[in-house]
């Protein structure tokens, strides 16, 4: 998988996954900001074949991160893709001053979580009610990037 920063021709492709893995995707204007005003934010998509099969957001905010979206297309789970884009925004943290990495992740999203902890990533707080669509709780998780890079 190539990993490249995502541009505005990748938005129908990325809206495209955005809707099959979420059940609150983000919407055209939502990564329009991201790339154009967002200052703080680093969008990226993992490519296969010419197709996108993965994309994410975080921001990047000084010594701090946060992952706001991470997915990888149904057809190409479990096949280490999420694993390879975490470690590129590990990587791009690490060489960027960041100390922290947060996320926030469904509690009921156990390959997810999963994924996380093998990084290293702790729950510091479950978030009440903090999904739109279903009001299901979130497990805010924070990792050290010294621990993510080696």
């Amino acid at each position: 998988m190539n990993i490249r920063r995502m541009n505005e021709q990748d938005l129908e492709e990325v809206l495209l996954l955005e809707k099959e893995l979420f059940s609150s995707p983000w919407n055209r204007e939502h990564f329009l900001f991201e790339l154009n005003e967002n200052p703080f934010s680093l969008c990226l998509v993992g490519v296969i074949d010419d197709q996108i099969i993965s994309a994410s957001c975080a921001w990047i905010i000084y010594e701090r991160a946060e992952i706001s979206t991470i997915g990888v297309h149904k057809a190409y789970q479990r096949k280490g893709y999420a694993k390879e884009m975490l470690e590129m925004i590990h990587r791009y943290c690490a060489s960027n001053g960041v100390n922290q990495i947060f996320l926030e992740v469904r509690v009921s999203n156990r390959p997810a979580i999963a994924l996380y902890e093998s990084f290293g990533y702790k729950v510091t707080k479950v978030r009440k009610n903090y999904y739109s669509d279903n009001h299901e709780d979130a497990y805010e998780m924070m990792a050290e990037v010294k621990n993510l890079v080696r």
